[in-house]
């Protein structure tokens, strides 16, 4: 690349020190206000600058790479999901893409045992009185939920989060399965005390929780299907902290309110932050508003990546975390 500094144009805030940080490296146009940008002001984006960091609540498709100005040569994703940017067609137009992969592991798969616990022992239900002020005291047989411990945890795609919830619910005594696309190293596996099903059905019809994990393409579009929700047994949970795609929430809404599963923890939802309302007012369900990633650390070392992925390519060279076939 030449000596001028590169023009970048990043769609969301992000925390203070990376906007600083990038205002010193390059030619930064930040963002004033914590709204995602209008398709207008991603189509003006995109024709100016060098460089674009988006987040996924941008939607970076074909139609909008198809009007990008023979300047841009990097999307600089902030996040490690890219399901939100046609990368082929990215690639096509010989726009490089990069994600910041790794960093949330830890912090998501906190959330998910947060979602496993606050279902299985009823937290949402024991905030609901306590905040309402109901409580009327201990009773033996109020807000019973259930143990943990023995319990069999099925992880739906075994990666980097898949295996950190596994690292956790071993400590909690659970019994870890998993399905996944390709089966973990006999060391990894015999670490997590793992069990690996090669046929999701057959898994799904024999855990007590389910929890996703694996990222939304198109062969894991509602891979949790009416079908295969199903298969599951009455007493089973659901947890979601991965993308509201991989399951078909209308038929998990219906199977919830018929009573055929004991409840769901869900991060993320279909279509987008329109989670089913009906979903709303199930006491068996515990709903967030995607805060799986959230922590100070985990934005912090998001933006850090970032920077090290434009101040690469800058540098002439191939940024650390860029997406290639392999990874899709």
């Amino acid at each position: 690349m030449s000596s001028k500094r590169l023009s970048v144009v990043v769609t969301r805030r992000l925390p203070d020190a990376v906007e600083t940080r990038l205002k010193e490296l390059f030619d930064v146009r930040l963002r004033e206000t914590d709204i995602p940008m209008t398709q207008a002001e991603l189509t003006a984006a995109v024709k100016d600058a060098d460089v674009l960091v988006p987040t996924l609540t941008d939607k970076i498709d074909a139609g909008l790479i198809g009007q990008a100005g023979d300047r841009l040569r990097l999307i600089a994703n902030f996040g490690a999901g890219i399901d939100h940017i046609d990368v082929d067609t990215a690639r096509g137009r010989g726009i490089l893409v990069s994600n910041t992969p790794g960093v949330v592991t830890e912090d998501t798969a906190d959330m998910t045992l947060a979602l496993i616990l606050g279902v299985t022992r009823r937290i949402q239900e024991g905030l609901n009185v306590m905040q309402s002020g109901e409580w009327a005291g201990w009773a033996p047989t109020s807000f019973l939920g259930g143990r943990l411990g023995g319990r069999r945890l099925g992880i739906l795609g075994m990666g980097r989060i898949g295996q950190a919830v596994a690292r956790r619910a071993k400590a909690f005594g659970m019994q870890i399965h998993y399905h996944n696309r390709r089966r973990l190293r006999p060391e990894i596996e015999e670490a997590l005390e793992a069990t690996y099903w090669e046929s999701l059905d057959q898994m799904a019809a024999r855990m007590d929780i389910i929890s996703v994990n694996c990222p939304h393409t198109p062969s894991t579009f509602h891979l949790l299907n009416a079908r295969r929700l199903k298969l599951l047994k009455p007493s089973a949970v659901i947890v979601n902290t991965s993308r509201g795609e991989v399951i078909d929430e209308n038929a998990l809404t219906r199977m919830l309110k018929a009573g055929d599963l004991a409840g769901a923890g869900l991060d993320v939802y279909e279509h987008g932050h329109r989670g089913n309302p009906d979903l709303r007012n199930m006491s068996n369900v515990v709903m967030l508003p995607h805060m799986g990633s959230a922590t100070r650390e985990g934005r912090l070392e998001m933006g850090e990546k970032v920077i090290i992925n434009v101040k690469t390519f800058a540098d002439g060279h191939r940024p650390p975390d860029q997406v290639v076939p392999a990874m899709l």
